[in-house]
């Protein structure tokens, strides 16, 4: 059906806006202006029927929009991580990411599709010719701007179409809900492992490259040697996890060399025990200058003084490197008398 059948009484009222409007080309005037063309009527602008059918066909698309955030939801929760699924003819994908992406997909969407739908059939679709003006914030500027404003909201439809109304509200609260489930994706929260290795009190020392538990007499004055919880295996599922904690360098020093107190008190003959993570980002430091007891980051240059305390004296390194207290155990080799005291490698979002 179109406006052509319909009789002249039954068509909405047009606003004044000159539509078909021609001038002549002349002169003074070379370039003619086509005007707009007639305006022709949708069916929705003529049948009240058309019109609700138009406006349930939106709120359903916003009420699909709702159900698949609500899926997306669900399938964050239920499905496992490592769950997959074959999907022709793409192949294998994980089941999680394929259901998450479908239905956020889905959702956004709808919400798109319905806002579309709503705007093509149910506001106002009258072209309206507005002459260029002087960029100016003049009273009658405002005006115009409130006034249209309160057409368009007129036009909308918004305030007659209740259904509309409700359902736009409904997904455009809960889409949101999808971006605030992804967070869990981050992992969980770290609690207090950071803070923790596998280093307590008797832990023995073990050589990493012999593999066998140190004594005092194993560290040459000048030697630099690392070690590792007694009990740690490379075959272990989270060997890489706590190694990346517990890696431990061991030097023997003269003990008048020792400038720092608790750093001597925490020694065994000389033998200081200190943290092999950099505490700048967390790479392992290996080299050691003998003459000044100096160690050296290969990543970015942090040197830390393991005469006083493994302080930082250069580089980016944030603090100094955290000391392991040790002892000897009632059959001689070098053992833990705790853990470190602060986390080891470089600073992370809660630590105090």
């Amino acid at each position: 059906m179109s406006s052509q059948d319909i009789p002249e009484e039954n068509l909405p009222a047009e606003q004044d806006h000159a539509h078909g409007a021609l001038t002549v080309a002349d002169e003074e005037n070379p370039f003619a202006d086509p005007g707009l063309p007639p305006h022709e009527h949708r069916i929705q602008d003529i049948d009240e029927r058309a019109a609700k059918r138009s406006e349930r066909m939106v709120a359903l698309l916003f009420t699909v929009s709702m159900l698949a955030t609500v899926a997306f939801i669900v399938a964050y929760l239920v499905i496992p991580n490592d769950k997959s699924i074959f999907v022709f003819p793409i192949g294998h994908l994980s089941a999680m990411n394929f259901a998450l992406g479908l239905t956020l997909g889905v959702a956004l969407f709808s919400i798109g599709a319905g806002a579309v739908h709503w705007a093509r059939t149910l506001m106002s679709d009258v072209e309206v010719a507005d002459d260029r003006h002087p960029i100016e914030a003049s009273p009658e500027v405002r005006a115009k701007v409130h006034a249209d404003f309160r057409q368009g909201a007129k036009e909308s439809v918004l305030g007659r179409r209740k259904l509309i109304r409700t359902t736009m509200f409904g997904a455009l609260a809960l889409v949101p809900l999808s971006g605030v489930m992804l967070l869990g994706g981050l992992g969980p929260a770290p609690g207090t492992k950071l803070r923790h290795t596998m280093w307590a009190k008797g832990k023995r020392l073990v050589n990493t490259n012999t593999n066998q538990p140190l004594r005092p007499e194993d560290v040459a004055v000048g030697s630099l040697t690392f070690a590792k919880p007694d009990g740690l295996e490379e075959t272990d599922e989270d060997f890489q996890t706590e190694i990346a904690k517990a890696a431990l360098m061991i030097v023997r020093l003269q003990p008048d060399n020792i400038k720092d107190k608790r750093e001597l008190d925490w020694s065994h003959e000389g033998i200081v025990a200190f943290s092999k993570i950099c505490t700048h980002v967390g790479c392992p430091i290996s080299l050691y200058e003998q003459q000044t007891h100096h160690v050296l980051c290969p990543c970015h240059q942090s040197t830390f003084d393991l005469s006083d305390g493994a302080r930082v004296i250069f580089g980016p390194a944030g603090h100094a490197l955290p000391q392991l207290h040790i002892g000897v155990d009632s059959e001689g080799y070098l053992q833990a008398l705790g853990d470190f005291e602060e986390p080891v490698g470089p600073a992370f979002w809660e630590r105090g």
